[in-house]
């Protein structure tokens, strides 16, 4: 029946020129208004250029290079400093962090992982807790802070960076003693 009406519509507007502009001048409209906000909603909420298009059969498609890459292509990507969005092909939704996560779940099973039984599991207590909003920024400034010593060091000695991996522990021991959790 949809379709019924539309086709009509269509035929009505057939045989007057006026109209057909018309009708092609807010197609055109729409498109452009369609494209220019996805345009600022990228640049507004500063999102990368690059573009990674993940496919049902599970295939990565970096549509800079348009090619497929692997996961650890994408690893390379974050090891570079180069931003990206992993989007699904078919619906468009965001899955960089769930790339990310997988990432570094073959991080941590391929060799010495990096996190202790004990810190995967206080992270995961803080799922539900009133101060799930802050651990993530305090983990992301702890890193960051991390980052930048390394840098001013310039990799001095695995002394220097065994002492910081103390003191941060000893923070985090800190902050889980105050918010009541076990380290």
């Amino acid at each position: 029946m949809a379709r019924q009406s539309a086709k009509s519509a269509a035929d009505t507007t057939r045989g007057n020129p006026e109209t057909e502009k018309t009708a092609k001048a807010a197609k055109s409209a729409k498109s452009a208004k369609t494209a220019q906000a996805g345009n600022a909603a990228d640049s507004a909420e500063g999102k990368p250029q690059r573009v990674i298009k993940k496919y049902p059969n599970r295939r990565l498609y970096d549509t800079t290079t348009s090619s497929y890459i692997t996961l650890t292509e994408i690893k390379h990507l974050v090891m570079d400093g180069q931003t990206f969005a992993v989007r699904d092909a078919k619906t468009g939704d965001d899955l960089t962090r769930s790339i990310l996560l997988q990432i570094i779940l073959e991080e941590e099973s391929a060799g010495a992982p990096m996190f202790t039984e004990a810190v995967l599991a206080n992270i995961i207590r803080f799922y539900g807790h009133a101060m799930q909003g802050y651990m993530g920024s305090y983990l992301e400034s702890n890193l960051q802070s991390l980052m930048q010593m390394q840098s001013k060091m310039g990799h001095q000695s695995t002394n220097i960076v065994s002492q910081m991996q103390e003191q941060m522990q000893k923070q985090t021991a800190q902050f889980f003693s105050a918010l009541g959790l076990k380290t």
